[in-house]
């Protein structure tokens, strides 16, 4: 078989983070999370939340279309594919104040958790087939990682 193109692989494996031998899915999440720590020194937070929001939407339509073209060379949802964590990990990010490491950390940990575990329905998620479901069970866990998130920040 041929490869795969290259444009969906670029995308896919979230810049190549995917390739990472060991827990790619954490390799993409913690990529996802180190560009946005990077922004969050950059820009103002309004602007951030936005650029956030921004990241979701773009990576979520490019996950879907990378994960359709390379289905064909790589299966269903490998593990390579990491931009659905990118996504989900980017969602409680939206609520991370910035200037604290402490709430990324914390939205990357509780993204991993639920990324991992799969409960609350995300594992029926997991389970569909297409190119959007691959996308769809990552931001599932990022919403939950977002409740929690903003669960903590009422509490505090």
């Amino acid at each position: 078989m041929t490869r795969p193109p290259l444009w969906p692989v670029i995308i896919g494996t979230g810049f190549g983070s995917g390739f990472c031998p060991i827990a790619p899915g954490t390799a993409g999440a913690l990529l996802a999370t180190l560009i946005w720590v990077a922004l969050s020194y950059a820009m103002p937070s309004a602007i951030l939340i936005a650029v956030t929001a921004v990241l979701i939407v773009i990576s979520t339509a490019a996950g879907t279309w990378a994960a359709g073209k390379l289905a064909p060379y790589w299966g269903d949802d490998p593990s390579k594919v990491v931009i659905d964590e990118m996504a989900g990990v980017w969602v409680p990010l939206l609520a991370a104040p910035t200037g604290n490491l402490l709430w990324p950390l914390a939205c990357f940990a509780l993204f991993r958790f639920f990324d991992i575990l799969k409960p609350l329905g995300i594992r029926a998620l997991d389970q569909r087939k297409g190119p959007f479901w691959v996308m769809a069970d990552d931001l599932a866990a990022g919403l939950y990682s977002l409740v929690i998130i903003l669960l903590a920040q009422w509490a505090i």
